[in-house]
């Protein structure tokens, strides 16, 4: 069960963490079974743009700083935790679906990929798409659902927002009377 489309500040906002810990979830199982049936660099191809390889990531998206000297763990490690924070305190204070459920996805991949990063000094990433000699970085569901979730707030951020009608008129009344004061 999901809150209503719009969530106000209530008791209702740990349901967000529902989806956050589905997250974690399926990209520790799939981690999982991708460690079990595939060895450091071994690709099974599916397709011609689709494959699932066994990869470790010491570095951030992309691989952004794999070659440091492992001082980046802890770094990202820490940005995970006070992003996890940051989320929660957003998710508290309430929105509306598409905002709460992107921070949900944000917050099951940050900490899918933290789990990683604690338990085994590196993220591991299994699906790769490519084309023709061209590659994308390897991934996986925490990266997946970090990406879907920053997706849905740029989506929520271009939707057209509405005031309450009460709170958009005393809003008006009080700079229409500031306006006539000398």
């Amino acid at each position: 069960m999901l809150p209503s489309e719009t969530v106000p500040k209530s008791r209702r906002w740990w349901l967000w963490l529902v989806l956050s810990v589905v997250v974690v979830a399926a990209d520790q199982l799939t981690k999982l079974a991708v460690l079990s049936m595939f060895r450091p660099g071994e690709e099974r191809v599916f397709t011609t743009f689709f494959s699932v390889v066994l990869a470790f990531n010491t570095g951030a998206a992309f691989s952004f700083l794999r070659d440091a000297a492992g001082w980046q763990r802890y770094l990202f490690s820490v940005i995970a935790i006070a992003a996890g924070v940051f989320i929660v305190w957003l998710l508290r204070r309430g929105g509306d679906r598409w905002y709460c459920a992107g921070l949900a996805l944000i917050l099951g991949g940050a900490f899918g990929n933290l789990w990683d990063r604690v338990a085994l000094g590196h993220v591991v990433d299994f699906l790769l798409v490519h084309w023709d000699g061209w590659y994308f970085p390897a991934f996986n569901v925490a990266d997946s659902a970090i990406t879907i979730g920053a997706g849905l707030l740029i989506l929520d951020s271009f939707r057209q927002r509405h005031a309450d009608p009460p709170q958009q008129m005393e809003h008006l009344q009080r700079g229409s009377e500031t306006q006539r004061k000398p």
